[in-house]
């Protein structure tokens, strides 16, 4: 059975997740430089040159932060590279992940009032849906499902 484009696609986001997430990681770590925070505002919608998040706005050491998200980097790409060779077990964790992050984005949004901008959480969301939608087909589903035994 050949590999679908389905498939091939929550790979892919999976590993554009990880990314996203290490290039958010340096930004908090190192900051952002002033032509990418004018991007950013101008993609936001508004043409201020937003406040930077810091590690010491999160409350954490930098060793525990940055620890945090090489685990995780690493986690994504593990996932990522699952997806790319048909596990099932991997998709649907990653489904159910994805899911919960679609949800707490929303609950945030809604309880809390966070904004959801292309500086805060837009990008990881966008990607988290697109993911869902992906390995949610059919095509996905049966790829992953291929060496399973029938009843």
């Amino acid at each position: 059975m050949r590999r679908p484009a389905a498939t091939v696609a929550g790979g892919v986001l999976v590993l554009l997740r990880a990314v996203s997430g290490a290039v958010w990681g340096a930004a908090v770590v190192f900051g952002l430089p002033p032509w990418l925070r004018s991007i950013s505002s101008f993609a936001n919608g508004d043409n201020t040159i937003p406040t930077e998040d810091t590690i010491d706005d999160l409350g954490l050491g930098a060793d525990l932060f940055i620890g945090v998200l090489v685990v995780v980097f690493l986690v994504q790409v593990v996932f990522g590279i699952l997806l790319l060779r048909g596990s099932n077990a991997a998709r649907v964790i990653v489904m159910i992940v994805s899911t919960i992050s679609i949800s707490a984005a929303f609950v945030g949004w809604w309880e809390v009032g966070d904004e959801i901008t292309v500086g805060t959480t837009l990008v990881t969301l966008a990607l988290d849906i697109l993911v869902l939608l992906a390995l949610s087909s059919r095509d996905a589903a049966a790829y992953a499902r291929r060496n399973e035994k029938r009843a």
